[in-house]
């Protein structure tokens, strides 16, 4: 392959003259920019855009790290998250971490090579202070979802603790009073903030908390089976959950199903996102709304605006949460309890 210094010799110029020439940072006489393009056009050079681009100090590309793809959530954001980045003229690579700490640090090193512009990350595990430190020495990260306590960085999250309440209000509205919960690991975000929205709403009912009826674990089908199993086994089974992943509850029914009871007539659920799938389920799951799109969007109009500021010789601002709003979309999941 013919080299940029090869161009420079069959044009009689330098190296330097013809790449300030290819990156439109130098005017050139007529005679001389015909030379060099004759020159190119003769030895068929093809200039390595990502060395072009990173001689002018950007890759034009940002990386998206999240679990996986597989999740219908995630899936979403990532689809929004390329379709939002091209539409700016950048590039999205994607990174997908499987939950790993070994992965997530990977991709933040990248930073450090130059081949990202910025990353969005999408963790989904408690962190044991790794990703704090790697945020807090690398610049162009934002955070989406999920967050790292103790960075300081752009986030974009939903109103976890609006959508707990409003779920949980749902379930007392309709006559329960005694109102599990299922969720994810405690020292998430979203799963903290979804358990205050929840203690509110019972609090607000006058409805003593019951530390028996709540399970923490995973956001995993499996674990919303099991969980629900465990709360069927108790000796005064809830009559109503709110689960905090759509996926939670899908686990729930399979549970309520291998002992035979119907949902809503046994027990009542209320999800949380509103994958596509909730509204196929049978029944279909009432569920909180949160715009997997928005977060997507939202997080690259916030890193490209960072980017953008760095550019221009901006000092940083302080970062900023910005929360998304959410909504309850009630189906059929939710009756009164059978006592009633």
């Amino acid at each position: 392959m013919s080299t940029i210094r090869d161009v420079a010799e069959h044009a009689s110029v330098s190296k330097a003259t013809v790449s300030r020439y290819l990156n439109r940072s130098l005017a050139l006489p007529p005679e001389t920019a015909k030379r060099i393009d004759d020159a190119i056009r003769a030895l068929n050079y093809r200039q390595n855009s990502l060395a072009r681009r990173l001689s002018l100090g950007s890759s034009e590309t940002i990386g998206l790290a999240m679990p996986d793809v597989a999740n219908p959530f995630f899936a979403e954001i990532a689809d929004e998250v390329e379709l939002a980045a091209s539409k700016l003229g950048y590039g999205v690579a994607l990174c997908i971490t499987r939950n790993q700490l070994e992965r997530e640090s990977l991709y933040l090193r990248w930073l450090d090579t130059r081949h990202l512009d910025g990353l969005i990350l999408v963790t989904n595990r408690p962190d044991d202070g790794t990703l704090r430190t790697l945020i807090g020495e690398r610049r162009n990260i934002v955070l989406i979802d999920e967050d790292v306590p103790g960075t300081e960085v752009p986030k974009v999250f939903v109103d976890n603790v609006e959508g707990g309440y409003l779920a949980t209000r749902h379930l007392i509205e309709a006559g329960h009073r005694r109102i599990g919960h299922i969720t994810g690991p405690k020292a998430l975000l979203t799963v903290q903030e979804r358990f205050d929205g929840y203690r509110r709403a019972l609090a607000q009912a006058d409805i003593a908390f019951d530390a028996t009826l709540v399970r923490f674990g995973a956001y995993e089908r499996q674990f919303g089976h099991d969980a629900a199993v465990d709360l069927l086994d108790l000796p005064s089974p809830p009559t109503a959950v709110f689960a905090s992943s759509d996926y939670l509850a899908v686990g729930m029914l399979e549970a309520l199903r291998d002992r035979q009871l119907e949902v809503p007539r046994d027990m009542s659920i209320v999800g949380f996102d509103d994958m596509e799938f909730a509204n196929l389920l049978m029944p279909p799951i009432s569920t909180l709304r949160q715009s997997a799109r928005d977060l997507g969007r939202t997080g690259v109009e916030m890193l490209l605006e960072r980017l953008a500021g760095k550019r221009q010789g901006a000092t940083d601002t302080p970062p900023t949460v910005h929360r998304l709003p959410v909504r309850l979309i009630e189906r059929a999941s939710v009756a009164r309890p059978r006592h009633d």
